[in-house]
Order: C-alpha cells, then sequence, then structure tokens
C-alpha cells in the first residue's frame, strides 16, 4: 500500500507542486510558439536575420548561459541542503543562485544600452522585433525568479520558519524554468541564421 501511495504523490505531487508544473509547460509552450514564428519568419527572411544575428554579441550571450547555467546548480544544491536541514547552507547557495541571475541582468543591461545606442528598436526588423520581445520576456521571468528566491530565502532564515521543502522546490523548478527558456533562446537568436 505504501508503495501504491508514494507512485501516486510522485505523478500527481511533482516536485514544486502541480500548479507550478502547470505554469511551467505554458510558459513553455508560450516560448516554444514564439520560436516556431520566429524560426519560420527567419526562413522568410533569411537575408535580413543573418545580417541582424551578426550584429548580435555571441559572447555575451554565452557568457549569460555560463551565468544561468552556475546559477542553477547553485539552486539545486541549495535545495538538496535544505532537504537535508542545513539552512544555513542552502541559504548560501540561494545567494550564490541569485548572484548568477543579477549578473544575467547586468549583462542583458549591457547587451541592451549598446542596442539602444546603436538605433537599434523593437521596430527595426522582423529579428529585433523577436530578439526584444524573447529577451524582454525572459528578463521579467529572470526578475520575478529573483523576487521569488529572496523571498524564499527571506522566510526560511526567520526563527519559527513554515517555509516547506515544496515551496522550495517550487521556488527551484521555477528557476530552473529560466535556465531552460534561456537554453532555448540563445542558440536560437545568437547562433542559427
Amino acid at each position: 500500500m505504501d508503495t501504491l501511495k508514494i507512485n501516486y504523490k510522485s505523478i500527481y505531487y511533482p516536485p514544486g507542486g502541480i500548479l507550478m508544473w502547470i505554469i511551467i509547460f505554458l510558459e513553455l509552450i508560450t516560448f516554444g510558439m514564439a520560436l516556431v514564428a520566429f524560426v519560420y519568419y527567419g526562413i522568410e527572411n533569411a537575408t535580413v536575420f543573418h545580417e541582424s544575428r551578426m550584429q548580435l554579441n555571441t559572447a555575451f550571450g554565452a557568457t549569460n548561459t555560463i551565468f544561468l547555467l552556475t546559477s542553477g546548480f547553485f539552486m539545486a544544491n541549495a535545495v538538496h541542503l535544505f532537504k537535508e536541514n542545513e539552512v544555513k547552507k542552502s541559504s548560501v547557495f540561494f545567494k550564490l543562485a541569485m548572484l548568477g541571475g543579477f549578473l544575467f541582468l547586468a549583462l542583458k543591461s549591457v547587451e541592451y544600452y549598446h542596442k539602444i545606442e546603436s538605433g537599434i528598436s523593437l521596430d527595426t526588423n522582423m529579428f529585433y522585433t523577436f530578439y526584444w520581445l524573447l529577451t524582454g520576456f525572459h528578463v521579467i521571468h529572470v526578475i520575478m525568479g529573483l523576487v521569488i528566491l529572496g523571498w524564499t530565502n527571506y522566510g526560511m532564515k526567520k526563527k519559527n520558519s513554515d517555509t516547506t521543502v515544496e515551496d522550495v522546490e517550487a521556488c527551484a523548478a521555477f528557476w530552473h524554468m529560466c535556465d531552460l527558456i534561456w537554453l532555448l533562446l540563445f542558440p536560437t537568436l545568437y547562433l542559427f541564421f
């Protein structure tokens, strides 16, 4: 009976809760549809997309990939340590994960600044319409993720904290979704065409 109960729980109550996974799947579907549209228009306007992509700083994109992947690694460690009841150590890894997010935002801000200074905007061409919308939407997710990480980290350090493993896992699931979305955006925007 316990085995059946555990299987039932793992299917209907994944780490972070079913609602978080519904949100993650909806976000991935939304980004996926936008990326399919990007590829479709890229095939239709191959020259414009190629010339526009050549104006992107691939080193910035690759560095931001490293920032987010490293941050995701720290977040996984934070969850593991929290489950082991090592709240102080977990908090350190939460902060390291947040540092990766802040470094991502700082470098993305520099990239945005260069684009704006060069006169590249949302209506420059179809490539940059997608670039600004997709990366901007992702930036909003990273900011939301940082707020969630900060709030969860603050809550778990309080005396008599009511932060649960499910709270920490939900936080981590959202953060890993930000990583995954960037892993789809980086090659599509920075490497193809």
